[in-house]
């Protein structure tokens, strides 16, 4: 499960892989949809095709958005890349 705690939100369903009574792999769903909980807010006139802030994410994880996301939005995120992937609807 190593690396896999902070990517683990409350609610989230995962499938756990067993072997001898020891859980040794936690599977977790992709792509899940996040809250930004914590980011820098947008400067106006930074609108560099490619500018990409870190935004800490409710389920605890960090990860690159682009620098038009505010804190409060919801967003999709692949898992298993750590990966954002688009605003969620």
């Amino acid at each position: 499960m190593e690396g896999k705690e902070d990517w683990i939100d409350e609610g989230m369903e995962c499938n756990l892989v067993m072997f001898k009574g020891n859980v040794i792999e936690c599977v977790l769903p992709s792509p899940v949809t996040l809250e930004i909980v914590e980011t820098e807010p947008n400067v106006k006139g930074n609108t560099a095709q490619g500018y990409t802030k870190p935004a800490k994410l409710s389920c605890g994880a960090t990860i690159n958005v682009p620098g038009f996301l505010e804190q409060g939005e919801m967003i999709r995120v692949d898992t298993e890349k750590k990966e954002y992937m688009e605003r969620a609807n």
